[in-house]
């Protein structure tokens, strides 16, 4: 007998043991009642298995909008609307500004600071990677920054 036997419900015994006649259906012998005191009912215990499963996990739903990350190019203003938008999406983006810097430097200055200013009312995060790039974030995603030491500073030493 596998240990897993002792789980299970016990089969049910036939209730009759005569053998059933063609045509007629066995009769059911009903047991007579006795008046006896009402007895307390048992509280149920119930067994468990050695081997308990986790509780189901719900799962995700496809109107859950998934994040993105993408790369766009900066031409011109008009592009920051479609950097905007896919912000308030959800995506991260990082937008090179090098071909907007190739033509005015005083629009790449004003670009970024709409972007800065765009970040700051989302609540979400803005930051430059190297020379030609900006990475913007929405909302509960956050960049990590390197904080270095200040070069003023002496370094600590073991000694």
């Amino acid at each position: 007998m596998s240990p897993f036997g002792l789980f299970r419900k016990k089969k049910e015994e036939p209730q009759s043991e005569q053998p059933q006649q063609e045509g007629k259906p066995a009769e059911q012998e009903q047991p007579i009642a006795k008046e006896q005191p009402a007895a307390e009912p048992q509280p149920v215990i119930e067994q468990k298995t050695a081997i308990e499963t986790p509780p189901p996990t719900p799962e995700k739903t496809e109107t859950e909008p998934k994040t993105y990350l993408k790369a766009m190019p900066l031409r011109e203003l008009a592009d920051l609307e479609n950097v905007k938008n896919e912000v308030k999406n959800g995506n991260i983006i990082i937008l090179r500004i090098t071909p907007l810097a190739s033509k005015s430097i005083e629009e790449v200055k004003q670009a970024v600071d709409q972007l800065y200013t765009f970040a700051e009312s989302i609540n979400g995060d803005i930051a430059r990677l190297g020379e030609e790039r900006v990475v913007i974030c929405p909302d509960k995603i956050r960049i990590w920054r390197e904080k270095t030491p200040a070069q003023n500073a002496p370094l600590p030493t073991a000694a």
